[in-house]
């Protein structure tokens, strides 16, 4: 139970950051994005496909995992007039303590439409190429911007609303982008990503630390076609995810996310922490994808 809860976390840190996320990008950007509450700010991001391949960090004992192995290929298209699609997949193969393989295949669909104006998600979870769960819904956002109306349709068809201002995954990236650039140490937002079947939202805490030196990239591990990010500013984050259903005050995150962020969007160095164990995603190659220019 423990390596499928783990898996579904890593599925939402995947989508937005990279944007994801969530959080990786390119080198030919073609979106020009205003984000809210920074009129003076450009974010942009580009179309791309990146490879990560997985490894294991650490684990303790209560994980029951000592061998964890796998590759995440992010692939995001779109542009700010015309909205973005994310596609994710992430395979994993795991070795518990009793020498027993497991393979877990998580599948992600995401479309969010321009300026945060409503999003729709399809995931998938496979165990061992057996469908485990799967997910589909969309959120549309109320005409004030404070109250979200989900609609669930799978894997139960159910309607609710969420009274409270939340953001998409490429919004969370571009408003974490900007809090970087205008030298903010702290970026705080509630995130709706679909996770949890699409039935919650996450509270986030991104620590910003200073600009990396401008040569970072070259010293990081070889990866194809990574030389585009040459030069290009970035920023070390530490980002945490709270569920707010378990109430206010010295409670531990449910995951934390630590990696290099680029100006334009792309994440390298990553190392995910779910408190009973940790992974590492590494870049191993990058794609940029052609995308129509917003028209003016």
């Amino acid at each position: 139970m423990n390596q499928i809860r783990s898996t579904r976390l890593w599925t939402r840190v995947s989508a937005k950051l990279l944007a994801r996320s969530g959080w990786a990008t390119m080198l030919t950007v073609c979106t020009s994005v205003q984000v809210f509450a920074q009129p003076a700010a450009k974010t942009e991001l580009a179309a791309h496909r990146a490879v990560y391949d997985i490894t294991h960090e650490r684990a303790a004992t209560s994980s029951g995992i000592v061998e964890l192995t796998g590759r995440m290929v992010y692939e995001l298209k779109g542009s700010q007039c015309a909205g973005f699609v994310q596609q994710m997949r992430f395979v994993t193969q795991t070795v518990d303590r009793a020498g027993k393989p497991s393979i877990m295949d998580m599948r992600s669909h995401f479309k969010e439409m321009p300026n945060g104006k409503s999003f729709e998600f399809k995931t998938e979870q496979l165990r061992d190429r057996k469908l485990v769960e799967s997910a589909t819904g969309d959120a549309e956002r109320g005409a004030v911007g404070a109250e979200l109306a989900i609609r669930l349709k799978k894997p139960k068809s159910r309607n609710f609303n969420i009274k409270r201002t939340v953001v998409f995954p490429v919004q969370h990236s571009i408003e974490l982008l900007a809090a970087a650039r205008a030298g903010k140490s702290i970026y705080a937002s509630d995130l709706y990503d679909g996770s949890d079947k699409g039935t919650k939202y996450y509270a986030t805490t991104a620590v910003l630390g200073k600009p990396n030196p401008g040569d970072l990239n070259s010293t990081l591990p070889k990866a194809e076609n990574a030389e585009a990010l040459d030069g290009l500013q970035s920023w070390p984050v530490a980002l945490s995810y709270f569920d707010p259903q378990k109430g206010k005050g010295d409670e531990l995150p449910s995951y934390e996310l630590s990696f290099h962020f680029f100006e334009n969007g792309v994440s390298r160095s990553l190392i995910i922490d779910y408190g009973h164990f940790a992974i590492r995603g590494r870049l191993t190659s990058l794609d940029l994808l052609e995308t129509k220019p917003c028209e003016n």
